[in-house]
């Protein structure tokens, strides 16, 4: 039988069993890869979708604040309103810059400027404009509803005493790291842990719950053994310095000669802390050169050459030296004394009158091993170790790579290079009994709830005999008060005194040639039996005779120490002394600290005119009366002790509610008000 066509339906069945058969196998794919995605590989999806979702973000930890020796504030966090805007968002700077001018009360011109230059910067997408935002003017930004412009809030480094120890402390970057001084050194310990936080985000990156993972552990603060209060004098003292004296900058560093703890270090030129740089501007007056920037010291040097020769020869302090009438011939060359010359002194009157042929017959007797190694014991071509950056190592060359002359141009403070700071490392040899100790500015740290770590310098090396140093400390102190010693202006009323001055020509690197512009120096101690305090001025790029140690540097030790004197509350071993200046009709000064760095021929100077220098200023401290400041804030008492000078121990949080000494009664000088504050 013949088989039949098939019809129009067997067609429709044979294509909908097809189509069957193409959906179910379109199913079983469709299954497997749904079970795969939400059973094999669950997982990894799990994990994918948690990674577009989830965010781990860092938690700040509170940074560390730091202190002074007494507990003054010397730098801290707050907590702010900040404005921050993303310039590389910006298109027309000029409008961006005119409305927010107008909200904060700002330069228009200067911030359309900033706003330019942080476009071009490494982070161009991060410019705070106002770093601390009322209220009032925070909620007028937000309504403008700019998505260039965020309104964050946060903690800010803040400086309550501006440019006080401003190369000590240093400041921190906009990321709020250090970027100088304690807040670089110990960048790590101010900045304690950050936590972490798992942060949940919807697809317009918002973020809507958050958990904390790890908790950040605070920062620890730091107490320095800076004294603000000698710290603020120190300042005012080499500004004055530098500018009477025409100078191009200038140092002073004080410091405790047993211990090594530093009291003051000061610079000028300085700067604001509180003033942060405007992106692309390099900020100016941050060179810490008491620590950083040697130089050769000239006459002060003399200190060593006579401590090396007492500890090595048989010279004593009365043995006669002959100075040449001023001139010792080295090969070819002469070299002359600054001023008049002598035919001889003893080895007293050499240091007293600062001979420089006198310093290098007692250094030809010491020889050039016996120098070198003095030298070296004093500290001089290393490292100090101070808890600041970039200290400088000074220059100090082997012996066997000394000329003919060096021994001669390093008897008097020429061929090396020295820091203020490696200067008072040396005079506290002389100060302390002879030992070399590292000078230190950190007293102690202390982490929230925990005990305080007190800071244990190395052990002091023995340099110097004592009788070595008793010797030094008397033929010192001839310096300060013999008739025309150099270091005359240096002498503290009331006090035994002693010191050197130095002065040094300063070499011109490009001409290869010393200049008649110089370094000046002072290096001394007070009390003389029993030193409390080495203080060393340094006031670089003076000229003439007035830019010599005694003149330049001398006044300005005499300033710090008086003030340093009275806030350690020493006793005067001088009481008989009538508190004035010099005298009209005191002696011309012999003012021979020039170390003449080989010349053949001494600069010619004009006679110095009879006399002394005028009254120095009478350094008093905060007034005599306590201030009112119960009713004020915390911050508000932090900021009005920093402008005044008052040291203030602040106890508890919230408003003064009482203090001592009562408001109008007697403060004696360097007597703290400490103010207790209560949450009302």
């Amino acid at each position: 039988m013949d088989h039949l066509p098939l019809g129009p339906l067997s067609k429709s069945i044979n294509r909908l069993v097809i189509m069957a058969l193409l959906f179910a196998a379109w199913s079983a794919v469709l299954v497997a890869r749904l079970c795969q995605l939400q059973i094999v590989e669950h997982d990894k999806y799990l994990r994918m979708a948690r990674n577009q979702q989830e965010k781990r973000e860092a938690i700040a930890a509170p940074r560390g604040s730091i202190y002074d020796v007494n507990g003054f504030v010397l730098a801290m966090n707050e907590n702010s309103r900040m404005a921050v805007v993303n310039p590389a968002r910006i298109d027309d700077k000029a409008f961006a810059a005119g409305m927010l001018a107008r909200v904060l009360n700002v330069d228009a011109s200067r911030l359309r400027e900033d706003l330019e230059n942080a476009a071009q910067t490494v982070h161009p997408g991060y410019l705070v404009v106002e770093p601390r935002l009322t209220p009032e003017r925070a909620e007028e930004l937000k309504r403008l509803k700019l998505d260039w412009l965020e309104i964050r809030e946060g903690d800010i480094r803040w400086y309550p005493n501006k440019s006080l120890a401003a190369h000590v402390i240093g400041t921190v970057n906009r990321e709020g790291h250090g970027q100088a001084g304690i807040e670089k050194k110990l960048d790590r310990e101010l900045n304690g842990e950050p936590g972490v936080a798992r942060v949940i985000q919807d697809v317009r990156g918002h973020s809507y719950e958050q958990t904390i993972e790890k908790q950040p552990q605070p920062g620890k603060n730091l107490y320095l053994t800076i004294d603000a209060r000698l710290q603020r004098v120190a300042e005012e003292a080499v500004r004055d310095a530098v500018v009477a004296n025409h100078g191009a900058h200038g140092s002073i560093v004080a410091m405790d000669p047993y211990t090594g703890e530093i009291r003051a270090l000061a610079n000028f030129p300085t700067y604001n802390l509180d003033e942060r740089p405007r992106p692309g501007e390099k900020p100016t007056g941050i060179e810490n050169f008491a620590v950083m920037a040697p130089f050769e010291p000239g006459s002060v040097f003399k200190i060593v050459t006579l401590s090396a020769a007492l500890q090595t020869t048989q010279l004593t302090p009365t043995t006669m030296i002959d100075c040449g009438n001023g001139t010792i011939r080295i090969g070819k060359r002469v070299i002359h004394e600054s001023h008049r010359g002598f035919a001889a002194l003893t080895m007293q009157d050499v240091l007293a009158f600062s001979s420089n042929i006198g310093a290098i017959q007692i250094g030809l007797k010491v020889g050039r091993d016996g120098m070198y190694n003095y030298i070296h014991k004093f500290g001089f071509g290393q490292k100090t170790g101070i808890e600041l950056p970039a200290e400088g190592t000074g220059r100090l060359r082997p012996v066997s790579k000394w000329q003919e002359a060096s021994l001669y141009s390093l008897a008097m403070g020429h061929e090396i290079g020295v820091t203020s700071l490696q200067l008072a490392q040396a005079g506290a040899v002389i100060a302390n009994g002879g030992f070399l100790v590292k000078p230190h500015i950190v007293a102690w740290r202390q982490a929230p709830g925990k005990e305080k770590e007190i800071v244990k310098p190395p052990a002091p090396v023995q340099v110097l005999d004592p009788q070595t140093v008793i010797t030094m400390r008397q033929m010192m102190e001839r310096v300060v008060v013999v008739p025309g010693g150099t270091g005359h202006r240096a002498k503290v009323l009331g006090y035994s005194t002693a010191g050197k001055t130095g002065t040094a020509q300063i070499f011109d690197y490009d001409h290869r040639v010393y200049t008649h512009s110089y370094n000046a120096s002072f290096l001394g101690f007070l009390p003389v039996v029993n030193p409390r305090i080495v203080i060393v001025v340094t006031v670089s790029g003076t000229t003439g005779e007035a830019g010599y140690g005694g003149h330049a540097s001398a006044p300005a030790f005499q300033k710090v120490g008086d003030f340093a004197m009275r806030i350690i509350g020493v006793p005067r071993d001088h009481p008989d002394e009538v508190k004035e200046s010099l005298p009209k009709s005191a002696p011309i000064d012999n003012e021979n600290d020039l170390a003449i760095a080989g010349l053949t021929e001494p600069p010619a100077f004009e006679e110095e005119a009879e006399g002394a220098a005028g009254d120095l200023p009478e350094v008093t401290y905060a007034g005599s009366r306590a201030p009112k400041l119960t009713g004020l804030s915390v911050k508000e008492v932090v900021q009005m002790s920093a402008e005044h000078g008052w040291a203030v121990d602040v106890l508890g949080e919230g408003l003064a509610v009482a203090q001592h000494p009562e408001p109008g009664a007697p403060l004696p000088p360097g007597e703290h008000i400490r103010v207790r504050f209560r949450r009302i």
